[in-house]
């Protein structure tokens, strides 16, 4: 097997929980290059999961003008993910970058350009894809159980789960709150699941009802309210051009009794589904109602220690063998821009009370 070398770019939060530790359980990848703005993170990072002789930098234009990479994971703000992403490309190399695509439509629109006249590829993390209820459910959808599907749901909803650390509450650096942090995965995990793109009109609805509240009850404890220059809840109705329907919702702070985010439910001809509390589909048979379960856990061999399981390693491992020319992207980049831009449409749609005509 051939050694895969890889650069990770911003060495904060979403890089140690999730792409430095995924990366580390796929055979022949050596993370040989980190940096950060703050250079004993980079540092940290290298000693943790870097490969001998593995180097740092404070500049991302160091770390890919330095050579010798087979891709780069962009791990930074949302700010600055078009136009690292769009360097890395010009620069021959293969692109991970985390969600949401960019900060705006325009940029998430220009590293798909990118991507297509440097030949190289770029993929987005929308690791829900890679859940084992997700693929069990892509798997019923493509085989027609569900029949047509005209309507959704997509969940992204958290009772008071504020992130207090990082940018996260930084509209400058985000773009905005849990609309484009979580309802991102809701909504790119919906599309794909029903396998249409086509856009027709967006309308939506951005509050900031909670957030300078003190002292707040929150999971990672009181937020600043003078920090807080996001939303705390968003709300979308997308129509498609087939005529068919999704209602998005997303917050970081709600007064709702059941939370749930990354999920969906959906509508179709012949079942629906949804995924609270595991996998159900619903439907009619021999005229009579019915609610199965599906099981998606392997269970029954406790000593198994193969390949994990987990969604973020699974993308991982995908993301690589793609990179070796042994398979194809699942998220495309193309695919990432629709998510981009109708997170964009929703802001507009609240800011002008205007329907966003696709």
């Amino acid at each position: 097997m051939s050694t895969t070398k890889v650069g990770i770019i911003g060495c904060g939060g979403i890089a140690n929980g999730k792409h430095m530790p995924s990366l580390k359980t796929v055979p022949g990848v050596e993370m040989v290059a980190f940096c950060d703005i703050v250079g004993e993170r980079a540092e940290k990072a290298a000693q943790q999961y870097g490969a001998e002789g593995a180097k740092t930098y404070t500049s991302y234009t160091e770390l890919i003008n330095a050579g010798g990479l087979d891709a780069v994971h962009v791990c930074t703000p949302n700010s600055s993910h078009h136009e690292i992403a769009i360097a890395a490309l010009e620069s021959g190399l293969n692109v991970m970058c985390e969600k949401p695509m960019a900060k705006t439509a325009d940029g998430a629109r220009a590293m798909v350009a990118a991507a297509k006249k440097s030949g190289k590829l770029l993929t987005i993390g929308y690791q829900s894809r890679y859940r084992a209820d997700s693929q069990a459910l892509k798997q019923r959808i493509d085989a027609g159980e569900l029949g047509e599907i005209y309507m959704a749901k997509a969940h992204a909803v958290r009772r008071r789960a504020v992130p207090t650390w990082g940018v996260f509450l930084d509209e400058e650096k985000q773009g905005g709150g849990p609309l484009i942090d979580i309802g991102t995965h809701a909504l790119d995990l919906t599309l794909w699941l029903m396998g249409n793109y086509e856009v027709a009109s967006v309308t939506g609805s951005v509050f900031r009802k909670l957030a300078d509240r003190e002292n707040a009850a929150n999971a990672w404890g009181p937020w600043n309210p003078k920090e807080y220059t996001v939303e705390d809840s968003a709300f979308g109705f997308i129509k498609l051009k087939n005529g068919a329907t999704i209602y998005l919702e997303s917050s970081w702070a709600l007064n709702v009794r059941e939370a749930g985010e990354a999920k969906c439910t959906l509508f179709g001809t012949e079942a629906g589904s949804d995924m609270n509390g595991g996998l159900w589909i619903n439907g009619e048979h021999n005229s009579r109602l019915y609610d199965t379960k599906v099981q998606t856990e392997a269970g029954g061999v406790a000593f198994y220690d193969g390949a994990s399981s987990k969604a973020e390693d699974i993308e991982a491992r995908v993301w690589i063998e793609a990179v070796r020319g042994n398979g194809k992207l699942v998220v495309t980049p193309e695919q990432a821009c629709v998510v981009s831009e109708v997170l964009e449409a929703i802001y507009k749609s609240s800011e002008t009370g205007q329907t966003i005509t696709f």
